[in-house]
């Protein structure tokens, strides 16, 4: 049974006794990253060969997929999934259109030029897990965000089943999203050959997509080496409801987020105890028919709460110190109040806006911050693909005017060099 919980006092406190995980130790997890991840360094194909054969258990000729099988997946892909999986991606392809940035430059005076060139990465990893589900809402995720920004190259990693071949849909989203380079090889040692570059492998400047513990922190260790997109924590859902609110949609929303692992974590803060009340019972009623009900009562027990509070101002406090992953605002104006939401990683407004529209069809992004990152982290996003450059252009007249400046800037913090930069260019014409 999910706790119904008055809401008072020092709402960070009352996050951090409710909602925050235990601390983990990832201690042995990160000796064993590091070791696949230097060992992938140093041997290459041949390391990865060993790893996917003891991790995977398959041992691989080769670690490309070749074009023919990612057309052959293509075709036979279900055709109304197709339809499905197409509309997604142009869905995706136009709202992340909308985030590209362009380069831009102004002058000041005759002498001046200042701008910033924008630049889309030459070549990004994109990891997709695979196992026992596939997850083509992934690919297009990442993939569609990075076509978008003029990337050109895109190499997917996924693990490989014990008959040595990926997913047949996840090959067929990535033919959809625009990726032609797929190789089957899964775990830290994939970020690793994509951090490092192998013979068959290229060496990434950037790697997106989630991925289970192992994944997650190779990438934390990779990072610097390459960038990153972020560290993915267990899935998030919070909605602030109030009177207006409907029962059985708060419950299936919150239903939604809790079946995804036992760490997942689903909140509802709501000025109505009476809908508080009729959430609790309609959540103990849904489960019941979900395949996934031990999973989600267990999720529910450990970090699903009902927050009870007077005021929606209340209601937004609680939520902004909370950082959710997803902010759904069930309430009668929700475009009214939406200048509230200071910290969330996607905001779904009414009640025809649940949760799984943004996972796999509105547009916007699904790959979020998480455990409170949205405090100062957003969704992947074109931008993520795109690096900038500052642009300067001065004169000659323009230099000199402003020289004495640079010089006295240059000599305060001690470096001559600088100063003489500036001084040597005008030294014979003064």
């Amino acid at each position: 049974m999910i706790a119904i919980t008055k809401a008072t006092g020092n709402f960070s406190q009352l996050v951090q006794e409710k909602l925050a995980r235990s601390p983990e130790s990832f201690g042995e997890v990160d000796r064993v990253v590091e070791e696949i991840m230097e060992d992938v360094r140093r041997r290459g194909d041949e390391a990865l060969l060993e790893y996917t054969a003891r991790f995977d258990g398959v041992f691989l000729d080769s670690f490309a997929v070749k074009e023919g099988e990612i057309q052959q997946a293509l075709k036979s892909l279900d055709p109304e999934l197709k339809e499905v999986l197409i509309a997604a991606r142009d869905n995706i392809a136009a709202y992340h259109q909308e985030q590209k940035e362009k380069s831009w430059y102004t002058t000041r005076g005759f002498g001046i030029v200042l701008g910033q060139k924008v630049t889309a990465l030459g070549r990004v990893g994109v990891y997709v897990p695979g196992g026992k589900a596939a997850y083509p809402s992934t690919v297009l995720m990442t993939v569609v965000p990075a076509v978008v920004a003029g990337v050109q190259e895109i190499v997917m990693v996924s693990p490989p089943d014990r008959e040595g071949r990926i997913n047949p849909t996840i090959l067929a989203a990535a033919a959809i999203a625009g990726c032609k380079k797929v190789y089957k090889v899964g775990g830290a040692q994939a970020i690793a050959a994509l951090a490092y570059g192998t013979a068959t492998i290229p060496k990434v400047e950037k790697i997106v997509g989630p991925g289970n513990i192992y994944v997650a922190r190779a990438k934390k260790y990779a990072f610097g080496t390459v960038d990153i997109d972020m560290i993915a924590g267990p899935s998030e859902i919070c909605i602030i409801a109030d009177e207006t609110a409907q029962a059985p949609l708060v419950a299936a929303d919150l239903l939604s987020q809790a079946e995804h692992d036992e760490l997942a974590a689903a909140v509802l803060i709501t000025t109505s105890e009476r809908l508080a009340q009729q959430v609790q019972e309609e959540i103990a009623k849904q489960l019941q028919k979900l395949p996934r009900r031990e999973i989600a009562q267990q999720s529910l027990k450990s970090f699903g709460n009902i927050f009870l509070v007077d005021t929606l101002e209340e209601a937004f406090a609680l939520a902004n110190e909370i950082a959710p992953e997803h902010l759904e605002l069930m309430v009668e104006s929700p475009f009214e109040i939406l200048p509230l939401v200071k910290n969330a990683g996607a905001v779904f407004l009414g009640s025809y806006s649940p949760e799984p529209l943004g996972d796999y069809f509105a547009g916007p992004n699904h790959t979020l911050p998480t455990s409170g990152t949205a405090k100062f982290s957003s969704p992947l996003g074109t931008y993520d693909f795109m690096k900038k450059s500052s642009v300067i252009y001065y004169d000659q007249e323009e230099l000199r005017k402003v020289k004495d400046k640079i010089i006295k800037f240059a000599t305060a913090e001690g470096l001559d060099a600088h100063a003489n930069s500036v001084r040597i260019r005008f030294s014979g014409s003064e």
